[in-house]
């Protein structure tokens, strides 16, 4: 099983991934954990990907598509994965059903998450982040139950660089105009499943998750 997780930053993607993961047993891959690993290592492409990230913007597809291929050939990803963060455009969605292809696979379901502006911006300047589990908390809706320290491994919980008000801003504007064609991409492939992830509904990460593993049942 090959799932895509869409969706603006704040939506849940990386939540309803791990949930998932746990559930089905499958690999978890984020390209923003790929991207800020190469972005702390003293190389050109290391310093080159961390200029793009600093500044809220998408990395270019050349290189995102590189890291990508070579992350798909390792082994724990042999029987499924679940791409959280790729693709973000047109070019590496083409790209990706051509890597599948190859290995004599497919993209199976594509998640698009969607939620309001304002929760979006709430939820992640309030997110904290364990830096060896890659749990993830929130100051407002789902607190550790030490102030700081992740309940899972007791690691110091962080804040991202990026997560300010203005550079959440400018990653939801680059999400419209240069990711949000995907969801016409993989409609018209018959993939695409929408979820509204919203506090005013009750459908958060848990609830988003359930219906993900409701449709891979059916």
């Amino acid at each position: 099983m090959n799932i895509i997780m869409l969706g603006a930053p704040g939506t849940g993607k990386g939540t309803v991934s791990s949930i998932l993961k746990e559930k089905l047993n499958i690999a978890h891959v984020s390209s923003g954990d790929i991207f800020r690993k190469f972005s702390n290592e003293d190389s050109e492409l290391g310093k080159e990907i961390k200029s793009y990230i600093e500044k809220g913007n998408l990395v270019p597809d050349e290189l995102t598509i590189k890291m990508i291929q070579e992350r798909l050939k390792e082994k724990d990803v042999e029987n499924g994965v679940i791409l959280d963060g790729f693709p973000r455009t047109e070019a590496q969605a083409i790209a990706l059903d051509k890597i599948l292809e190859e290995e004599g696979k497919k993209v199976d379901l594509v998640i698009d998450l969607n939620s309001p502006k304002e929760e979006i911006l709430d939820r992640i300047v309030t997110r904290r982040i364990c830096p060896k589990c890659k749990a993830v908390y929130n100051t407002k809706l789902n607190k550790p139950k030490q102030e700081g320290i992740c309940d899972i491994c007791g690691s110091q919980l962080y804040q991202r660089d990026d997560d300010t008000v203005e550079k959440v801003e400018n990653r939801i504007e680059v999400y419209k105009t240069q990711t949000k064609p995907l969801e016409e991409y993989y409609e018209k492939a018959n993939k695409l499943m929408k979820i509204e992830v919203t506090e005013k509904t009750g459908t958060m990460a848990k609830e988003a998750a359930e219906q993900v593993i409701e449709k891979i049942k059916k």
